[in-house]
C-alpha cells in the first residue's frame, strides 16, 4: 500500500501547538502572515469554519501537508484540522460507525474507498473537482475513485512501489552493474550471496497493515511474468487468487524472501524479516550487510537522516527488471481523498487538493510524488521522486495499481496480508493461496 507510513500504533493529532502551551492551533494560524492570497481567491471566503482531515500519514509528513495548505487555510478562512492515525484501516469504519466521520479522508486503498461509496456514506465529488479530476489524471488514475460511474475523489499522493534501493558504493566496489533483466537481477543475487554478504533485506511489520511489503512483491513479480492482463484478471477475479500462474509467482519471490542464503541481510534469518517493520528494513544497506531492498518511492523519506540519494550517493534505485530490457512493467499505489460531507468549504478543501498548485507545493517541501499530469518533475525533491513522475508520466510504461489495494478489503486488507506473513513464517504457497481464494466474497 503504502505511502506512507505506519510507524506507531498511537493516534498523533499533529495540528496542535507546542508542548510549551498546549493550546489547539488552526492551520490558518501556520501560514505566513503576509501570505499571497491571490492564487487562492477561486476557492472564495469561509470565515469561521472547520474541516476535518484524517488519514494515516503522521509526524514529518503531516506536518508537510499541513505546511502545503496552511497559506489556503489562511485565505480562506477555513481551519483544517489533520488527525493522523496509524490504524487508519481499522479505525476509520469504527468512527464512521459511530457517527463521527471526518469530513475528508484520505484512502490508501481504493477497494476501502469503494465500500464506503457503496453503502452510501461518501459524498460523489462536486463538479469543481471532477472537472479537476478530468484534466490532471489519466481515466485509469480516475478509476480508482470511481464506483458506478460516479467520482467519489481523487488521488492525493501516488508512489512507484517497483523500485529497488541499493548502494551504488557497495554495487561499484564489487563490479556490479545495475540489472536491466530478471535473469540478471539473479545473477547478481548469487554473487553477492557468494561473497558472504546476503543480497536482500526486508521487513514486512507494518501495525495493523502488516504484510504488505510481501504481496507488494507477489504482484510485481506476477505483472512482469505475466503480463497486465493476466494481473487484471486476478486483482478482478476472473481468475482465481490461486490461478498457477499466481502459484508460480509466489514461488518466484519465495526463491528470495524464504531463502535463508538470499534474505535477511542485516538482521537474521528469513523469517525474521516477520517482526522487521518495514520502516528500518532497509538500513543494512547503509552498513553494507545488505545489497538490495525492494521498496516504493516513499521509502526516499524513510531513510535516516542524513542519508543522500542519488546516483553517485548513499543510496539510489533502479526499476525492478522484466524479462527483457525493454519491458517497463510498473506497479504503484496510491491515497485518495473524498468526502463524507458536503459543504461548501469541504468541497473548496477538496478542489485545492485536486489542483496542481497543491501537488507541486507539496513536492518543493519534501520527498513527494503525485500523478497530476500538471506537475513539473523538476520540483521533485529526490532523484527518485524525479524518475518516479518521469515514469507515472510516461505512456509506453505499463503501471498496474497495487492490487491488494484494489481487491475487496476483506482480502486485500485482510487475508491476503495475513496469508502472506503467515506465507513468511513457513505455510506453504498452494496453502496459503487456496486460504485467499476461499476468503472472496461472493456478489
Amino acid at each position: 500500500m503504502r505511502f506512507g507510513v505506519r510507524t506507531a500504533l498511537a493516534v498523533i493529532a499533529v495540528a496542535a501547538l507546542g508542548a510549551a502551551c498546549g493550546v489547539p492551533q488552526d492551520s490558518a494560524s501556520r501560514s505566513h502572515p503576509t501570505a499571497d492570497c491571490g492564487p487562492y481567491a477561486r476557492y472564495g471566503q469561509h470565515p469561521g469554519t472547520t474541516v476535518t482531515v484524517y488519514g494515516e500519514n503522521r509526524d514529518r509528513e503531516a506536518d508537510l501537508f499541513e505546511e502545503t495548505w496552511a497559506d489556503f487555510a489562511h485565505c480562506t478562512g477555513i481551519d483544517v484540522q489533520y488527525e493522523g492515525d496509524g490504524e487508519f484501516e481499522a479505525q476509520i469504519q469504527l468512527r464512521v460507525d459511530g457517527g463521527s466521520a471526518p469530513d475528508v479522508a484520505f484512502f490508501p486503498q481504493p477497494g476501502l474507498l469503494e465500500r464506503f461509496a457503496r453503502a452510501g456514506r461518501l459524498k460523489p465529488a462536486g463538479a469543481g473537482v471532477v472537472a479537476l479530476a478530468k484534466r490532471g489524471w489519466s481515466a485509469d488514475w480516475n478509476s480508482y475513485a470511481t464506483v458506478d460511474g460516479t467520482l467519489y475523489g481523487t488521488p492525493l499522493v501516488a508512489n512507484v512501489k517497483s523500485f529497488v534501493w541499493y548502494s551504488p558504493k557497495f554495487f561499484q566496489d564489487r563490479g556490479l552493474s545495475v540489472p536491466r533483466t530478471w535473469s540478471e537481477l539473479m545473477a547478481v543475487t548469487e554473487k553477492v550471496a557468494a561473497s558472504g554478504v546476503k543480497p536482500w533485506c526486508a521487513g514486512v511489520e507494518s501495525a495493523e497493515a502488516t504484510g504488505w511489503p510481501v504481496t507488494d512483491w507477489i504482484e510485481d513479480v506476477l505483472l512482469r511474468q505475466q503480463g497486465p492482463g493476466v494481473y487484471d484478471q486476478w486483482v478482478t477475479h476472473k481468475i482465481p487468487f490461486n490461478d498457477p500462474r499466481v502459484i508460480r509467482a509466489m514461488d518466484t519471490v519465495g526463491s528470495i524472501l524464504k531463502n535463508d542464503r538470499y534474505a535477511n541481510g542485516g538482521f537474521g534469518p528469513a523469517r525474521s524479516m516477520a517482526s522487521i517493520s518495514y520502516q528500518e528494513a532497509g538500513t543494512p544497506i547503509l552498513s553494507g550487510d545488505c545489497a538490495m531492498h525492494r521498496q516504493a518511492s516513499f521509502y526516499a523519506d524513510l531513510w535516516p537522516k542524513g542519508t543522500q540519494i542519488g546516483p553517485d550517493k548513499d543510496v539510489y534505485a533502479f526499476l525492478l527488471p522484466g524479462a527483457e530490457p525493454a519491458d517497463h512493467p510498473v506497479l504503484g499505489g496510491g491515497v485518495f481523498t473524498a468526502a463524507f460531507a458536503d459543504r461548501p468549504e469541504v468541497r473548496a478543501f477538496q478542489e485545492y487538493l485536486a489542483s496542481t498548485d497543491f501537488a507541486n507545493a507539496r513536492m518543493k517541501k519534501g520527498p513527494f510524488v503525485s500523478a497530476n499530469r500538471g506537475v513539473d518533475p523538476a520540483n521533485a525533491a529526490t532523484p527518485v521522486d524525479k524518475l518516479s513522475i518521469q515514469l507515472l508520466q510516461d505512456p509506453r510504461a505499463q503501471f498496474r495499481f497495487d492490487g491488494s489495494d484494489l481487491m475487496p478489503a476483506s482480502v486485500g486488507a485482510g487475508t491476503f496480508w495475513k496469508g502472506a506473513v503467515d506465507w513468511i513464517g513457513g505455510k506453504g504457497t498452494q496453502q496459503v493461496a487456496d486460504s485467499i481464494e476461499r476468503s472472496w466474497p461472493s456478489r
